[in-house]
């Protein structure tokens, strides 16, 4: 774990993000006193099952306008 005046932390955020990124915990100091903690992420995106993905869309009703015809009736239709 390392320490980071407020000042290195605003001239160098990026570098000291991608420290935290790499699993660093990177501490922000003011006047010798820890005031934040940066540490990476918990939570990373799940990849897309594509075949579940497929499955959900063929049960899907197929829209009958064009795109151009839906957007000009929800524009030009009873509004709010």
């Amino acid at each position: 774990m390392s320490s980071v005046s407020i000042a290195e932390a605003k001239a160098h955020l990026s570098a000291i993000v991608e420290r935290a990124a790499a699993g660093e915990t990177v501490r922000i100091t003011r006047r010798g006193k820890t005031v934040a903690q940066i540490t990476a992420a918990d939570s990373q995106r799940k990849p897309v099952d594509a075949a579940a993905l497929r499955a959900m869309v063929v049960g899907m009703p197929a829209q009958g306008d064009s795109a151009g015809d839906f957007m000009r009736r929800m524009r030009d239709g009873e509004r709010y």
